[in-house]
C-alpha cells in the first residue's frame, strides 16, 4: 500500500526508535457481514467504517489508523469480495483484489456463529492464490453469539479450511468487534508481522477518508436501517456541499449540509421517504446526530431524495457518484 501520500514529516512527534517500531497495511476481508467493519472499528476505538445488518455494506477502502507505543497499525477495511451481478460488483471486487496484493498482512474473517460455506470457501481460495510471503490470519468474528463448543468447532474448522487449501494461519484468533472480547489480542498478534519502520500518518489521525466521503457513509448507513432486503445495493449518496453557516457567532457555530440519497427506480422513492416523509426524517435525525459526533460541530444537514437510473450498471453514472 502506497504511503508516498503522506506528509512529509508525518512521522513527527511519535520519536518511535525506529529499529524497533512497526508500521504496515493489514487488510481484514471475508464474505458480506462477516464482521469486517465493527472490528475495524473496535481496534481503532471509533467509528471510522459504517456496519449494518444488510450486505454489501462497505463499497469503499476504509482506513482506520491505530496508534500504539510500538506500532501503526493502518486498516484496510474492504467491501465483502462476492460473485457480481453489475458493473459496480465487479469494480468492488477488483478493489478487494487489489488491496490484497498491496497490503502486510491479510486478515480472513469467519462469523463464529455461521458454519463455512461456499462463500467462505471461495474467499478461502482466492486468498490461497496470494504470494506465500504475505502472511494471512484467520480471525473468527461474533465470538459473544455463540457457545464456547460451538466456538472450539469453528476453530478447529477454520484450521482445516486452510489445511485444505495450502493456506499456512501465521495465527487463528476468536474475537468479538462488538463486545471487544480479545481485540487487543488481534492488534498485538498483528503487530509483528509489520515490517519495520516509522510511522505512516501523524500521531491523531484515525482515518485518511475526506469528510465528506465519511459524512455520505453516515447517511447512507442511516438510509440502509429497516428497508427491503434489495434496497441497499440500490442507494448511494453524494455529500453536494458542506459550508460553515455564514453570519454565526463563533461560539455557536453551524455548518450546513447538502447531501442526494440516489436510487434506481422512481418506486423506491416511497419506501426511503416512508409515509409523510417520516422514514426521510429518522434518517436524517440519525445521520445528524452521528454527523455531529464526528465532525464536533452543530449541523444542519438537507437530504433530498433522487433518481439515478440503473446507476449500478451505467459507468458514467458510477463515476459521477464516485465508484
Amino acid at each position: 500500500m502506497n504511503a508516498s501520500s503522506t506528509a512529509p514529516g508525518a512521522a513527527a512527534g511519535n520519536d518511535p526508535d525506529a529499529a524497533e517500531y512497526r508500521s504496515g497495511f493489514a487488510c481484514f476481508v471475508g464474505r458480506p457481514n462477516a464482521g469486517k467493519s465493527t472490528l475495524t472499528n473496535a481496534l481503532v476505538g471509533t467509528k471510522v467504517a459504517i456496519t449494518s445488518t444488510r450486505p454489501q455494506t462497505t463499497r469503499h477502502t476504509v482506513r482506520g489508523i491505530v496508534h500504539r507505543s510500538d506500532a501503526q497499525l493502518v486498516l484496510v477495511d474492504t467491501p465483502g469480495l462476492h460473485k457480481p451481478r453489475t458493473l459496480l460488483g465487479e469494480r468492488l471486487n477488483d478493489v478487494v483484489r487489489t488491496t490484497w496484493a498491496e497490503v502486510d498482512v491479510i486478515g480472513f474473517c469467519v462469523p463464529a456463529d455461521q458454519k463455512i460455506g461456499p462463500g467462505d470457501r471461495f474467499i478461502a481460495g482466492e486468498l490461497a492464490e496470494v504470494r506465500k510471503k504475505t502472511p494471512k490470519v484467520a480471525v473468527v468474528t461474533k465470538t459473544d453469539l455463540v457457545t464456547n463448543e460451538a466456538l472450539a468447532e469453528q476453530l478447529m474448522a477454520v484450521d482445516q479450511l486452510g489445511k485444505e487449501l495450502g493456506i499456512e494461519w501465521a495465527e487463528i484468533v476468536p474475537v468479538s468487534g462488538t463486545a471487544g472480547t480479545q481485540v487487543e489480542l488481534l492488534a498485538d498478534l498483528l503487530v509483528p508481522l509489520l515490517p519495520e519502520g516509522p510511522p505512516l500518518y501523524p500521531d491523531g489521525d484515525l482515518t485518511d477518508e475526506p469528510e465528506q466521503v465519511m459524512v455520505a457513509e453516515l447517511i447512507r448507513e442511516a438510509a440502509l436501517e429497516g428497508v427491503r432486503d434489495e434496497l441497499p445495493h440500490s442507494i448511494a449518496v453524494v455529500v453536494e456541499e458542506m459550508v460553515p453557516r455564514e453570519g454565526r457567532p463563533a461560539d455557536r457555530p453551524l455548518l450546513d449540509v447538502h447531501a442526494n440519497i440516489f436510487l434506481e427506480r422512481p418506486s423506491q422513492k416511497g419506501i426511503v421517504i416512508g409515509p409523510k416523509g417520516k422514514r426521510l426524517k429518522e434518517v436524517g435525525s440519525t445521520s445528524r446526530r452521528h454527523i455531529e459526533a464526528l465532525l464536533g460541530t452543530p449541523v444542519y444537514l438537507d437530504l433530498h431524495v433522487k433518481v439515478a437510473k440503473d446507476w449500478q450498471r451505467d459507468p458514467k453514472q458510477l463515476r459521477r457518484l464516485g465508484f
